[in-house]
This record gives C-alpha cells, structure tokens and sequence, in this order.
C-alpha cells in the first residue's frame, strides 16, 4: 500500500487551498492509522507529518504515547524525529512525561550521538521532576570527553537550574571549572549561562570576577565579550572595586574596537556600573557621549535608537555632554520612525533646564505647525513628473500630523516647563506666550491641561499677571476659538482660563467696560457650560469693578454711561437666564437681579445741589449729606474682592485638625444606623401604611404621644401607626410649649435661611423712643485727582524694568498646623487662615466707603469658619398631637470665608 510521505502532504496542502479542511481530515485518519503500526520507520513518518500540522495548529497531544515509542527507537534518525515530535509538542502538563525519564537515562550513558541528540532535546521538555532525577547525569556530562558534548551539557545545565535551583549546589562547581576549558565554545556557552544566572542573583557570582577579568582581557572573540561586559554591568554595583579595574579594558574597547554591537555594550556596561564617576569617569563619559552621537547619526535606525535610550541614562550625571549635541537630537524628533521621535522627546525632557528651555521649546513648537503647500503643483512640477518618473515626495512635516504623535508633543512641551513648580522657567511672560500658541497650533485636545496651567501660574507668579491680563484680552478678543468651539482639538477650554483671569484680576485692566461686550457676546451661549458660567462671573466682576472706579472719581457725566452699561447689562444676561444649561441660567439670573436694583438705584439717583456751603470742608460735617454718587456702584465689588486668592499647600487638606469633639466616624442621624443594622427584617412594612416615628433624633424619654385608651402602638424598625387626636394641653405644657417657641424664634433670628418678621409692633405717634438711633457718615472726601474715565488705570502703574518672578510653590496652610520639616513664613494676621486657591492679587482691595446701607455690624465679622448651622423645625399647626422638635444639622459645606473657588 503506497504511502504519503511529509512532502505528499505538503503538495496536497497547496493543491487543495480551497478544501483545506476536508484534506486536513483524511490526512489526519491517515495518519491516525500509520501512527499505529508496528512499522518504525512509518510511524516516524506519521510523526513527521503530526509535527508539521502542530506549526499549522491542529492539535497532535493524542499521540504523545507514540511519540514516546518513536523516541525509544534504536536507530538515530528515527530517534531523532521521535525527539522533535517531543520538543514540538510536549509541556509540563503531559501525562506520559513521566515515562521518559530511564529513557532519557538511557540515552545519556549511550553513544555520543544518541547523547547529543538527547541533550537537545532535553533542554525542551524539562521539568521539575526531570532536572531533580536527570542533574547527576547532566553534571557528569561537563566532563565528556568531547566538546560538543560538554557544550551541550553547559546549555542543558541553565534549564536544570531553573526548574530546580538546588542542583546550583552541587552542580555550580563544575560549571565554574568550564570557564578554563580548552574549548573556546565550551567557554562561551558557559559565559552565556552564567550571564543568565547573574541577572537574579548578581551578587552571588563574584566569586567568578578574576576569571571573568582575564577573559575580557584575553578573548577576541566578540559575542563572548558582550556578554562578559554585561555580565560585569550585573556584578559592578555590587563590588565597587570593579569600578576602577574594568576602566580601563572597558575603554580601551571603546576606543579599538569596529564591532557596533559590542561598542555599545561597553557604552551600557558604563552607564549602569557607574564607571563614570571621578577624573577618569569624565574622561570616560564624554568618550561614550560621542561614539552615541554618532550612532544617532547613523543611518541605522536600530542604531539611533539604542543611543538615544543610552543617553537618557547618562542625562542625569552628565548633563554638559549630551547637551553639547543638542541640535542632533533635535533632528531626532523629524525621524519618521515614531519609536525613535518618542525617544527624542524622553532625552529633550531629561536634558532640559532654565539655559536651554526657550531654545528647545521654541523648536518643539515649530514641528506643531502645520506647513503651508499649495493643493495644485506648479506647471514646473508637473512636467517634471511626467519626463522623469520617481517616486512620491514625501509631504513636508508628515512626521507631526499624526494626532498622537502632537498630542504627546504638546503635553510633553507643558511637561518640560511645569516640572517641580516651573523649575525651569525663568521668563514667565514667554511660558504664558507660549501656551497660547500652543492653544492655537496643538489641534488636538489639550485645552484642559493649557487652562490648568494658565490659571496656576497667574496664581502663582504676581509679577506675570499683568502681562497675562493683557495676553487673555487679545485671546477674548479673538473669535477664532468661539467659532470652532465645537470642533475636536479646538483647546476652548482656554477661554474659560482667559475669562477668569481677566474677571479675577480686573485691576490690571485700563478700560474694564470695554472687554464686557466680549464675554456676554450672544455666540457665548453655545459654548460648554462651565465656560458660559465663568463668562458670566467674570463679566459680573469687570462692571463691579469699573462701577466702583467711577464711584472713586464721580462726575455727573457719568451717569448716561453708567445708565446704559447697565441696561446692556441686563439684555443680554436677559437672554443667558433663559439658558437650557441650569448653570448657567443660575448665575445669569442672580446677577440679572443685582443688575435690576441697581437700574433701580441709578433711576432715583438725583444729582447733588449744592447746598450754600461756601467751604467743602464744611459740608463733610452735615448730618445729613448723601454721596455724590449712586451708592449701588459699590454693590457688586466687595461680593469677589473681599478676600486674597492665596496658593494651597499639597498637604493643607490633610492637616486640617479635627475639632474637639467631632467623631467623623459617628452617624449623622443616629437610627439610621439601627435600622441598616436590621436589614431587611421587616420586609413586610411597605405593605402597611406606617408613618416615621423618629426624624433623625432619638425620641426623649419626655414626649408624650396619647393614642386611643391612652396607649401607644410601637411597631419594629421604629414605625408607628397614625396617631389619634390628642386630649387638651394643661396649663403646664401650653408654657413650656411657649417658651420653647420663643427659644426657637431666637435661634431662627440669626438663621440665614429663615426670613423674619423684625418688625416690631406699630408705635403710637408719641412713640420717639422707638426710632432707631444711627451714626450717619459724610460724603467722600473730594478727589484731588484730574476727572479721567472711569476704570482707567493710571499710566505710571506700567513697569519700565523687567520684572522679577517669584514663585510661590509651598502655598497656604490651615491656622493652628506647625510643619516641622521646613520652616514656613510668618503668614500675616490679616491674611485669612483657611487655605485659598490661587496667589494674592496684585493690589490690595480699595477702600470702600462706610454708609449705613451697606455697613457690616462689627458683631458679624468672622475670622474663622463659622459654627454649623443649627435649624430648629416647629410643630405642625392645627393637630392635637405633641411631637417632640429636632435639631437638624444639614450636612452642608459653610463656606470657609478664605477660601475662593474660580468662577
């Protein structure tokens, strides 16, 4: 009966393509039958072609037993198809493993082919149990009389090692005799071997150090040398006197040697050994500097690649080197290969400082813009197409169009001048010039991140904010990201940082009422809601400002302005109330009300006569003088400029101390933690109609509840039925009932969530006792100053030096926490002391001027965060039934007077 052979197999494979899998069965029942023949030489080739359909995928694990009896066979080519059959298929997991090992014993003490066949193959199928039975016969293998056989034994060794790690014991020894064989290919696969081992345990292979020394020293072999100098990286850390005796070899390689592969093994063996310390480790360095220079010079790529991670490695201990090639790996960053660009960026991150910041930052950002080509060639370029054929050019600047690729670009640049707390910028003014144009060429989403940094440096830094105000007009005044607000990559984002800065530091601005129109522009209620809100806030601070500004230097001409600044005002916060976006349409419509009352004020406002003083200084003593001004210009102001926006120390909120007498792990309301306790015992009580028994408190032993014959039904989980009428009130309860009223009426007076009646009941005509007693200030001392516009900062304010950066990177603390690893500065008394968001603004609050209108009680004025609010509910009108009152503590955030969230 003729049989297929491996090659027939194949043949049918390629003839069959569209059939595979019916070709593929009957081969398999083909071979199913050969595999069982007492025939050797067939079954071997029924394992052949099981081998080759295994690399294909089908599964040959059934055959394992056969491949066992084809192993067995005496003759050495059929052992040796019965071993890759083993190698191919079997795994820790095979049953029949188990059975191989007095046939691996076997064929370790028979001839030296069948031994070498056999270490082949065992250095694959190893296991635990193998390596415990098969180590006696392996270590006597090193000592074979022929080298292939001792190679072999060396290689067979690591895998023994590794599945069984006592056989180091005894088996270490005589692997550390192969270091002076007279092989050289015995020598390097025990280099080999050991250079595995040591990557685990490197400082157990010292012992190896003066032979290994000589090797290095004495080999010209090359891929030995590799992995000598890398086992010497292993072992260096750990015995610092290897340092100075592998200098100099080390160098001399480096210096002599053509090999690229072992040169940078050599330059990698420095890095991490630390060779490069001291006078010689200078000398040292700068040669591998160089030699990777010209690596990433080469046009290899695997070549440019290797340097480029080296010099990471070398950034941090010599930083002059690398950067002397700073401009070749710049050039980097233009590869097309987006591994090496990656790499680039990771050395230019590393390599960065307060010198060379702007150079490569301002490089970086070149390869953001987009180049400029025209869509139609040129008739020049298209008969040059067509008379001399080439290939497509590549278009200018591909490499940066990938929107990834810019997007860790972009984060990378942020990356590079952000690092611990901006570091590395000497010129803040030039960082915010340059996240603004980031902003603008980025074209991917990043506009989070260029707000964050924003706001937080205009915070930090008070002598950038000046320039930042300006910058933020010129991007408020700009349409380019409000038209593509809604596009991917926009940065939008940016406007809300533009919005708060301009809103926040409004005192920097010369005509604050003329930024207004920009941000209450009608294209702002298709923004993002967050942006819209700050938008509004901002705006909301800027016409505070400018009206406050106009109260200071007040002339009657002011007025129409005023009138109209206002009615513009509340048209367009008109049309923001009704804002699908409940954000939005809340801030719209607070302000819409303060902008009403002072539309109010402003109409009843009547220009001061003059009253026949004849000395200005004697009408500041009339009693009764009013301002020449309406006094609602100084309504919105003190709302956002009350306090200093201050950075936050990284720990402020973790040493927070905790109040005496606060328990954070105590139940709020105390039977709600019974009632979780129970579960679902009462599974049955939403079947019944129950009323709630206990409102957040536990019922005094006090209250009385009188039901039907004088009892009370008590129902689990705290539930009751509905109560029936109650008898009359004694005289005893109708007074405490009273005086509990009246306690609860005093509480309620200085609630702010309560509206009370404080009028007092009507006074008869010859009631003058009644009338309130005030002191009623003068009018504003005149103003000494020339009439000018209102808002207008004076020109003398703009700096003629460079300013000075000062950074504030510890932030604020709470009041009452001592730091004891660093002594902090004195915080000023007048300085709020719950922590803030941002830094001081620039210049102080004005000065507001105390009328009765707006004058805050001095009893009111709070330095600390006040009590929590205690809210006391009255009983129900109208029912006979006593219910004892609850406090309610809402479990709500009273706002800390210091701290100021941006708008």
């Amino acid at each position: 009966m003729w049989e297929r052979t491996l090659q027939d197999l194949i043949r049918g494979l390629r003839a069959n393509k569209n059939d595979e899998s019916k070709f593929i069965g009957q081969a398999m029942d083909e071979i199913r039958r050969e595999i069982k023949s007492k025939d050797m030489e067939l079954k071997a080739g029924a394992v052949m072609k099981l081998t080759y359909l295994d690399m294909l995928g089908y599964d040959m694990n059934w055959a394992s037993f056969h491949i066992i009896e084809v192993m067995s066979s005496p003759k050495i080519h059929i052992k040796s198809v019965g071993y890759l059959g083993a190698v191919q298929s079997f795994s820790e997991d095979t049953d029949v493993l188990m059975l191989t090992t007095n046939l691996l014993k076997k064929d370790l003490s028979s001839t030296p082919a069948d031994i070498a066949v056999t270490l082949n193959g065992v250095s694959s199928i190893m296991t635990a149990d193998l390596a415990r039975d098969l180590s006696p016969e392996l270590v006597g293998m090193l000592n074979h009389s022929r080298p292939h056989i001792r190679k072999r034994a060396v290689a067979a060794m690591y895998r023994v090692f590794q599945k069984y790690p006592d056989a180091l014991h005894h088996g270490i020894g005589r692997l550390q005799e192969k270091l002076e064989d007279s092989d050289p290919a015995v020598v390097c696969a025990t280099v080999n071997v050991l250079c595995e081992l040591a990557r685990r345990n490197p400082q157990d292979y010292l012992p190896l150090a003066p032979q290994l020394f000589h090797l290095l020293t004495t080999s010209s072999n090359n891929w030995m040398l590799i992995k000598i100098v890398k086992l010497f990286g292993s072992l260096s850390p750990h015995e610092p006197r290897l340092v100075k005796k592998l200098q100099p070899p080390i160098t001399d390689l480096i210096s002599t040697t053509s090999a690229i592969s072992l040169l940078y093994e050599c330059v990698h063996t420095c890095i991490i050994g630390n060779m490069l310390q001291g006078i010689t480790g200078d000398s040292l360095a700068r040669t591998c500097v160089s030699k990777l220079a010209a690596f990433i010079e080469d046009p290899d790529q695997n070549l440019k690649y290797i340097a480029l991670l080296a010099m990471v490695k070398i950034v941090p201990t010599h930083p002059h080197l690398v950067a002397e090639h700073q401009d070749t790996i710049l050039s980097s960053v233009d590869d097309e290969d987006i591994s090496i660009r990656m790499r680039a960026l990771d050395l230019l991150s590393a390599l960065v400082n307060r010198d060379n910041l702007q150079s490569i930052v301002q490089q970086l950002l070149s390869h953001l813009v987009k180049p400029e080509s025209s869509a139609i060639p040129s008739a020049v370029q298209s008969l040059s197409q067509h008379i001399i054929p080439s290939t497509p050019a590549k278009s200018p600047g591909a490499p940066s169009q990938s929107t990834a690729y810019r997007l860790v670009l972009s984060q990378r640049i942020m990356t590079m001048c952000s690092q611990n707390t901006y570091d590395n910028v000497s010129d803040f003014e030039w960082y915010l010039s340059v996240l603004v144009d980031l902003a603008y060429v980025s074209n991917v989403d990043i506009g989070t991140q260029i707000r964050d940094q924003l706001v937080d440096v205009v915070g930090r830094v008070r002598a950038a904010r000046g320039y930042a105000v300006k910058l933020m007009v010129k991007v408020l005044s700009d349409d380019t990201f409000l038209l593509h607000a809604g596009e991917q990559g926009s940065c939008s984002e940016v406007l809300w940082a533009a919005a708060w800065i301009c809103g926040e530091f409004c005192s920097e601005l010369s005509a604050p009422d003329e930024l207004i129109p920009y941000l209450l522009q009608p294209e702002i209620a298709s923004l993002r809601p967050d942006i819209a809100a700050v938008c509004i806030q901002s705006a909301t601070k800027l016409f505070g400002y400018w009206a406050s500004e106009a109260a200071k230097q007040w002339m009657e001409s002011f007025l129409e302005d005023l009138k109209q600044a206002v009615d513009i005002m509340i048209e367009q916060m008109e049309q923001l109330a009704s804002s699908t976006q409940i954000e939005v349409q809340e801030r719209a419509a607070n302000v819409l009300q303060l902008l009403i009352f002072i539309k109010r004020d402003v109409a009843m406002y009547k220009p001061k006569q003059e009253n026949g003083f004849s000395d200005p200084s004697a009408a500041a003593f009339d009693p009764v003088s009013e301002p020449s001004f309406p006094k609602s210009l100084y309504l919105i102001q003190p709302l956002f400029s009350s306090h200093e926006l201050n950075p936050v120390a990284s720990i402020a909120q973790a040493s927070v101390p905790v109040p005496d007498g606060l328990d954070l792990d105590a139940w709020i309301v105390p039977s709600m933690q019974d009632r979780v306790a129970e579960g679902g015992d009462d599974g049955d009580v939403t079947e019944r109609k129950i009323k709630r028994n206990k409102k957040g408190k536990e019922k005094e032993s006090g209250s009385r509840t009188k039901v039907k014959g004088g009892k009370k039904k008590q129902k689990e989980g705290g539930y009751q039925e509905e109560l029936a009428p109650q008898e009359e009130e004694t005289a005893e309860e109708k007074a405490e009932r009273e005086r509990l009223k009246a306690e609860r009426l005093e509480r309620m007076r200085d609630d702010p969530y309560y509206i009370m009646d404080d009028r007092s009941p009507k006074p008869s005509a010859e009631d003058v006792d009644s009338i309130p007693v005030v002191r009623l200030d003068g009018p504003l001392p005149v103003s000494q100053e020339e009439p000018r516009l209102p808002g207008l900062r004076s020109s003398a304010s703009i700096r003629s030096a460079p300013p000075l950066f000062v950074v504030q990177k510890e932030g604020e603390m709470p009041a009452g926490v001592v730091i004891t690893s660093q002594p902090s500065t004195p915080v000023p008394s007048s300085r709020r002391q719950t922590p803030n968001l941002f830094d001081a603004t620039t210049t102080p609050p004005p000065s507001l001027p105390s009328f009765q209108s707006y004058e805050v009680p001095d009893d009111e004025l709070r330095t600390s965060t006040p009590e929590p609010i205690k809210v006391t509910r009255a009983k129900k009108k109208g029912t006979s039934t006593v219910k004892k009152k609850r406090t309610v503590k809402p479990d709500m955030k009273v706002g800390d007077e210091g701290t100021v969230v941006p708008h």
